[in-house]
């Protein structure tokens, strides 16, 4: 069925000039390119990964090189008239472990003497990175006699590796902060630079000397640079899409509809066009199913640091609101991962009250059950390879009107797990963990639901059951299930024919476990 369609998918290629004459289907960028190269000069884009700045970059370089005769058919191709080619260094960090204070500079010296030799330079390997760097860029724009194109992917590597060894971080930062300053002294010699991560660190520490460096990330004018619109989606895949709806059994419609559920959502401004995964949509149309591609090509553990190191509530994460600024760089010491969250593509701006500001939540059900299940070994005993063995333990549990099996099986699943690991907030540490074993098993779950008499800690419905658990720690389950009778948690059930559990359950932190739990069933009312 594929080889009907007639189209080649670009998977894990991220050369522009590989793309246009090997005949991949190429989503045209061309346009905002152009616009940028003619309306400034100096440019920083986040964008979450595996979302096209490694092949955006690629194609402002074969722009500048002039390669015209690998821009017929797009916009640019009408809209350049000069076809001019410029010296480009092109610097990607991505390609490299950062684990000791020579892996940087192995990389930029990498870079550095494949240019040096490039421009004839003789190589002074005691000297700076920076030092070196100048020098470069000077001789790179005598020798062409035009100003030199400077092409940055992925800055943000090294530091995004070394979250939690501060020492290492700090001389990466101040490594690449100087490094990055020169192209603000050789202003002259440069007629473009773009540089693109995955986050944007604050002006005080990276790009304090480059203070000329225009931010576009939450620009609406390039809120579609990278990732692939609805127009899109429908101008260039609408044979993938009657495919994998084939393939599928299913209508064209819950296609489409399947399709935004589990890719798109993406909004990197209020009001701005939803973006879809370009790497999962590709996937999806290259194998006709439905998976969560994005989560196979990489794992955010540099987040679960952040998150387990200022012992985040994990509930807060849906529907929380911030202020821009809050958004637009990471502060130095990561004490707010939302901002990281944000730019890493975890959480993505939902809506906007002009009072309240951004809200904020999962994109795609891609990303929030991507990210609930890597998570889940971190805050359990559990190994990666029995997460799943266990969930489908609970889910039966649930489905089937056992809550004593449900809490043997929770009270397995958390036994010999540190909480110290998590940091060293007992409560909220059981608290996330509870949170996140419950998000995995798929049904309708409330967590702190609001009532006129409290907040219930779990309610869990299924169509035959209704689960009400309240949640102690150190204290007892007796306590916790009088609770519920107290503030009446279950009165909102009492006309509903399904049966109703009310669970009392105290977490032990001595144990690091559920300790003890009382189950009741029936409405409890005055």
């Amino acid at each position: 069925m594929k080889e009907e369609i007639g189209m080649k998918y670009p998977i894990g290629i991220q050369q522009f000039e590989k793309i246009r004459k090997g005949g991949f289907v190429y989503v045209d960028k061309t346009a905002q390119v152009y616009q940028l190269a003619s309306q400034g000069c100096y440019y920083f884009l986040s964008r979450p990964r595996r979302f096209g700045k490694s092949l955006l970059i690629s194609t402002m370089e074969a722009y500048f090189q002039g390669k015209k005769e690998l821009f017929g058919g797009l916009a640019l191709e009408h809209l350049e008239t000069e076809w001019k080619s410029y010296p480009v260094l092109h610097l990607d960090l991505n390609a490299r472990n950062y684990e000791n204070e020579d892996s940087l500079r192995a990389e930029l010296n990498k870079h550095l003497l494949s240019w040096e030799e490039q421009y004839g330079l003789e190589t002074h390997s005691s000297l700076a990175p920076e030092e070196r760097f100048f020098h470069v860029i000077r001789r790179a724009s005598e020798q062409a006699g035009e100003q030199v194109v400077v092409l940055v992917d992925e800055y943000d590597k090294p530091l995004l590796s070394t979250i939690d060894h501060k020492e290492l971080h700090d001389a990466y930062r101040d490594t690449l902060k100087g490094f990055f300053g020169v192209l603000k002294s050789q202003d002259p010699y440069i007629r473009f630079a773009f540089l693109t991560g995955v986050s944007r660190f604050s002006h005080v520490s990276i790009f304090s000397d480059l203070n000329n460096l225009k931010d576009i990330s939450m620009d609406t004018k390039y809120a579609e640079i990278c990732g692939i619109s609805e127009k899109e989606l429908h101008a260039y895949f609408e044979k993938p899409i009657c495919a994998l709806a084939s393939a599928q059994h299913i209508t064209y419609e819950e296609t489409c509809a399947k399709l935004r559920e589990q890719y798109d959502g993406y909004h990197f401004r209020e009001n701005a066009a939803g973006m879809y995964n370009p790497y999962s949509l590709l996937n999806t149309f290259d194998t006709l199913e439905f998976n969560d591609y994005w989560f196979r090509t990489g794992t955010p553990t540099f987040l679960v640091k952040l998150l387990k190191r200022n012992d985040y509530p994990l509930k807060e994460l849906k529907g929380l609101y911030v202020d821009e600024s809050a958004l637009q760089s990471v502060d130095e010491e990561y004490m707010d991962p939302i901002p990281v969250l944000f730019q890493s593509g975890y959480l993505t701006i939902s809506g906007h009250d002009p009072e309240l500001g951004y809200r904020l939540d999962f994109p795609n059900q891609e990303v929030e059950r991507g990210f609930f299940n890597f998570l889940v070994p971190y805050y359990t005993s559990l190994l990666k390879s029995s997460v799943q063995s266990f969930l489908n333990r609970l889910t039966a549990a649930v489905r089937q009107g056992k809550p004593d099996e449900l809490l043997k099986t929770l009270q397995v699943m958390l036994a010999g797990k540190p909480y110290q690991l998590a940091g060293g907030d007992k409560e909220v540490h059981f608290q996330n963990t509870l949170y996140l074993i419950f998000m995995m098993l798929g049904y309708n779950v409330q967590v702190e639901q609001a009532t006129s008499q409290g907040r219930m800690d779990v309610t869990l419905q299924t169509k035959d059951y209704v689960y009400i658990l309240e949640l102690k720690l150190d204290r007892s389950a007796g306590e916790a299930l009088q609770q519920i009778k107290d503030n009446q948690y279950a009165r909102p059930f009492q006309a509903d024919p399904r049966k109703v559990f009310l669970v009392g359950v105290n977490f032990s932190s001595a144990a690091r476990t559920v300790e003890k739990w009382i189950v009741e069933e029936g409405i409890m009312t005055e």
